[in-house]
């Protein structure tokens, strides 16, 4: 069996880099983080010369063998860092924002959407800006809000289409939030993880999300509660540096205590930009990064996650999420206003939310489904304003790119081995549903994988086939630019990090040779690579 995955692995390498199966070069190994019955399945059907499930394509039909050759050309890692690179202004490729930077930077437009797309843009930034109500209301198009809810709009976890920001003082925890879950228990849970048909199990009384908010005649489920340890680190020039580690609780739970097998996964709201780019990456591009036995021996082996397509049913690539745990925008998008605002969706049908068996009254109280508009609160129609607007939250263009300082802390990025995880570029399919994703060289710095991060980083939960110590690398692009959006360089998966130094800092596992080579490297080059990373 080993022997036959072995073949249809260095088959499909050597397919999608056009060369013999005997001239391939030493590459990272697709397919890690399959598992094996996935494999077999895959492997027989390619061996029977069926179709590769699309949502797992190891190889680009896409492309013309002339195109195959220009796209493995223009992504290949540079090594002139003497100037910028062609194309590199433009990092969201031609729907790339080059308006003027404010903070309104995370909310233009894709630039190459035509004018009625814009119309269509500008009605989806209406419905995701647009605040829902407790039903029954006069309002009857926005009835439906919780009955237990983290927040009425979209826009007010997704400040300014940006970054959120951990709890401060008395601002509660808009835009950031607790995950719960718990692992497999029984037999019939661990087959349904096996199979791909659940990715973790809720608790049995607060479900999958902490809710602290909730309509009137109703309590919040519980308050989110962080403490922070400061502790010092000494770089290598003597600099000392403080981070703060974070510790989660939860206070004021209103129906009873948390199943003791339940974890607590603090979850801040991602920037939204790019999302429809990434969403037109190649399967097998990512892929193609993967290295699951780290066979090149580079100490990083990240893998994807395989999910279940949520209408489908297909096995297909997780790309989106903190876990990669979400194939597509629609599906991200109906999942949080299920979760995040109480409001069901045609892809998610709960009229109650994350409301659980145990929370009675909360399924006692009415919902918003109007029979004229549909079964649901947010109908068909709805939902494609939602998508197409996360579609083409443009990637504002790149700043100060050419400054020698820019220039010399690209250079130490890629040296350093930053690169290994934050995969500088891709080029988006061809055959899109919008042309405006088609065919784009994008430079997203990251390979969509999970990596593990180490043991400070470690949330303890699982996700699919994301243990708690594995995060999706998250993109770069505009994260120069969080200040002037947010108002704040709160980063990493719960916002502990307030500099883009600390976030660094805080990297294991697969991280660590990394950092560990930023943290000795002296204050000039630190500042270098800092200011790369504010130029994206």
């Amino acid at each position: 069996m080993r022997r036959l995955l072995d073949f249809l692995r260095r088959a499909r390498r050597a397919e999608k880099h056009g060369l013999p199966s005997d001239e391939q070069p030493r590459r990272r190994l697709p397919l890690r983080g399959v598992s094996l019955a996935a494999l077999v399945t895959l492997a027989a059907s390619a061996l029977a010369g069926t179709p590769e499930p699309a949502g797992l394509a190891t190889s680009r039909t896409d492309l013309t063998p002339k195109d195959l050759a220009r796209v493995i050309a223009v992504t290949r890692p540079t090594s002139d860092f003497s100037k910028p690179e062609q194309f590199e202004l433009m990092q969201g490729g031609a729907g790339t924002s080059k308006k003027d930077v404010n903070h309104d930077s995370f909310s233009q437009s894709s630039a190459n959407i035509t004018f009625e797309e814009e119309s269509t843009f500008k009605l989806g930034n209406a419905i995701f800006r647009k605040n829902w109500v407790s039903a029954p209301s006069s309002t009857q198009a926005s009835d439906g809000l919780g009955p237990l809810f983290n927040e009425r709009a979209c826009q007010n976890c997704h400040l300014k289409d940006g970054r959120g920001h951990p709890p401060q003082g008395d601002t509660g925890t808009t835009s950031m939030f607790l995950r719960l879950a718990r692992q497999a228990s029984t037999e019939e849970e661990k087959a349904a993880i096996a199979e791909h048909k659940a990715l973790n199990f809720p608790d049995p009384v607060y479900g999958s999300q902490l809710q602290d908010l909730a309509v009137p005649g109703l309590q919040g489920e519980g308050r989110m509660h962080v403490d922070y340890q400061e502790q010092k680190v000494t770089l290598g020039d003597g600099t000392v540096v403080s981070l703060r580690k974070p510790s989660y609780s939860v206070d004021n739970l209103a129906y009873g205590p948390l199943d003791p097998h339940t974890t607590l996964s603090p979850r801040m709201t991602p920037p939204m930009i790019g999302l429809g780019l990434v969403e037109q990456i190649a399967p097998a591009d990512i892929l193609a990064h993967a290295d699951p036995d780290d066979r090149d021996g580079d100490g990083i082996s990240g893998r994807p996650n395989i999910v279940r397509d949520g209408q489908s049913g297909d096995l297909t690539l997780g790309r989106l999420g903190w876990k990669a745990q979400t194939p597509s925008i629609r599906e991200q998008a109906a999942d949080a206003f299920a979760g995040d605002i109480g409001i069901s969706t045609p892809e998610v049908p709960k009229h109650w939310g994350d409301c659980s068996a145990v929370e009675k009254t909360c399924l006692a109280m009415p919902n918003g489904v109007q029979q004229r508009l549909g079964p649901v609160e947010a109908p068909p129609p709805v939902m494609d304003l939602v998508t197409f607007y996360s579609q083409n939250l443009a990637v504002p263009a790149r700043r100060d790119l050419d400054k020698p300082d820019v220039l010399a802390g690209k250079k130490l990025f890629y040296d350093m081995g930053c690169i290994s995880c934050h995969t500088p570029k891709f080029v988006t399919r061809r055959g899109t549903p919008n042309k405006a994703q088609a065919f784009q060289l994008i430079w997203p710095y990251s390979d969509f994988l999970l990596h593990d991060m180490g043991p400070d980083l470690s949330d303890g939960q699982a996700v699919g086939e994301a243990t708690g110590n594995e995060w999706r690398t998250q993109p770069l692009w505009g994260v120069g630019l969080t200040q002037t959006v947010n108002g704040n360089t709160f980063f990493l998966h719960d916002g502990r990090a307030r500099t883009l130094t600390e976030a660094i800092l805080w990297h294991g596992g697969e991280g660590q040779k990394a950092r560990d080579r930023f943290a000795a490297a002296d204050a000039a080059d630190r500042d270098a690579l800092v200011k790369f990373l504010e130029s994206l």
